[in-house]
């Protein structure tokens, strides 16, 4: 891999040219100018700015959050829903055997302080922590549910369709290489069952993320593309190595 150091010095460095078998992938920077292209997938592309914003805007923790899913290498999913809605629960089967209450809120307390420059480096070992500490609990069996303020709400959840809610049939899917052409795909050609269930929840709760890690490296992020008008899957394990 050829890599390039993020001008900010922290998080991974961002991939330029991946190798992978007898393929030369070669990041495509201009992925950034999809129009409902995902602020995550805006992030892993910038090479010379992040996509983050607020009181750090040189941290996104989707992407830390990412890189600590696929780190441990046992699977998992991470689904990202709107702070202080409950609509998600309707696509949760009942009652969510590990659901916090109130929210466990270590990582979103660190992203709201101001740090001191003296005190950076503490708190970014803070925050390493609190991700991985994240990232874990995707290895369970089950999804893992964050508010997009970093709040977890829920750990081990089992995805359901709603009442009413048709099954996902297909989805589009992407990779951020250069020459690389979208292609519409059925369920049964793109991953498994951890794959359907994500792409089922982000069909039915449309404001939702998914980020979901396979145990052979393959990282996928599920949204709602308005302009496809189906569910968008972003291949993005070449910009996570």
């Amino acid at each position: 891999m050829i890599k390039h150091r993020r001008i900010e010095g922290f998080g991974k460095y961002a991939n330029v040219v991946v190798l992978k078998g007898e393929h030369i992938k070669v990041i495509d920077e201009q992925g950034t100018s999809l129009p409902d292209c995902p602020s995550l997938l805006k992030s892993l592309l910038a090479f010379t700015a992040s996509a983050a914003t607020g009181k750090h805007p040189a941290m996104n923790v989707l992407v830390q959050l990412a890189a600590s899913m696929r780190a441990h290498s046992h699977g998992g999913a991470l689904l990202v829903v709107p702070g202080g809605s409950e609509a998600w629960r309707s696509s949760i089967a009942q009652p969510i055997l590990y659901s916090t209450a109130p929210a466990f809120a270590p990582l979103a307390e660190l992203m709201k302080q101001d740090v001191e420059e003296d005190k950076e480096r503490q708190w970014e070992l803070a925050v390493r922590r609190s991700v991985d500490t994240i990232g874990g609990l995707t290895a369970v069996d089950g999804a893992t549910i964050i508010s997009d303020q970093y709040e977890v709400l829920a750990f081990g959840a089992k995805i359901r369709r709603p009442p009413g809610s048709l099954p996902v049939e297909r989805w589009v899917v992407t990779e951020p290489i250069m020459g690389n052409e979208s292609r519409v795909v059925q369920p049964t050609e793109h991953g498994g069952t951890r794959h359907l269930s994500a792409a089922q929840f982000v069909y039915d709760q449309r404001d939702a993320l998914a980020l979901v890690a396979s145990q052979d490296g393959r990282f996928t992020i599920f949204a709602w593309s308005p302009c496809e008008d189906m569910v968008h899957a972003h291949r993005v394990d070449v910009l996570l190595m």
